[in-house]
């Protein structure tokens, strides 16, 4: 014997709604369970939207720490820098050394605080460039080898965060907005 609740009736009929079956429920569950989905995702996308000023802040933070510490340990040790710089075939290493290690200094406090984020990032993906050009690429036997160096990933950041600007939590930002300057965020 069929039980209502499972199997319903038509009005007037022995057979029970085909529209009502258990396995068009399964179906309906499926529809349902993937609205529900869309629906979290659209709710993610929302704070993902929100929260757009975060990635740029974090990135320059901690990027811009590193850089501030790696060139504050250079210019602590100038003597140890010059000499690396002579030993890698760098021209000029006593101009040089202390060249780079300012421009990482210099460079990775403006990041951190976003001041001249833009100008900053083409300064720094320069001299990652000089670095590549003068030191790395010497031992790069293909492009898998290039793609994987730490300088490459350090000039697509610059590029990235030259490209993307310093984020609504800057300097830059709040300067642009103080003179009415376009393109603020």
């Amino acid at each position: 014997m069929l039980r209502c609740e499972r199997f319903p009736m038509r009005a007037g009929s022995i057979v029970p709604d085909r529209t009502y079956h258990p396995a068009n429920r399964e179906f309906d569950k499926g529809k349902l369970m993937l609205a529900r989905l869309l629906q979290c995702q659209q709710r993610l996308i929302d704070a993902c939207a929100r929260l757009r000023w975060l990635g740029p802040l974090a990135m320059r933070v901690c990027f811009g720490y590193f850089w501030l510490e790696t060139g504050w340990a250079k210019l602590h040790n100038l003597d140890g820098a010059i000499a690396r710089f002579v030993d890698w075939g760098v021209p000029w290493p006593a101009f040089n050394a202390p060249l780079s290690a300012g421009v990482e200094f210099v460079g990775g406090a403006l990041l951190m605080l976003g001041l001249f984020t833009r100008f900053t990032s083409l300064a720094m993906a320069f001299n990652m460039v000089v670095a590549i050009a003068t030191v790395v690429i010497k031992n790069v036997m293909g492009l898998d080898e290039f793609v994987e160096l730490d300088e490459f990933l350090y000039i697509l950041i610059f590029f990235w965060l030259f490209l993307a600007g310093p984020g609504k939590v800057s300097i830059d930002y709040w300067i642009a907005r103080r003179f009415g300057l376009r393109n603020a965020d």
